[in-house]
């Protein structure tokens, strides 16, 4: 078994790597987890969009 992780800070970066990785990938796909952080730095805020892919 192998995992994969993505991080980017747009969804639809993180999006296009996944589903880059997932139309090369020969193996059977396990499970994807999806997961969300929001930071905020004083009126700014900042988002990480990851994913993490395990396959065989």
């Amino acid at each position: 078994m192998k995992v994969k992780i993505f991080d980017e800070s747009h969804e639809k970066d993180l999006e296009a790597k996944v589903n880059e990785f997932l139309s090369n990938l020969q193996s059977d796909v396990i499970d994807i987890k999806f997961e969300t952080a929001i930071m905020t730095m004083g009126e700014e805020q900042i988002y990480c969009f990851s994913a993490m892919i395990i396959y065989l």
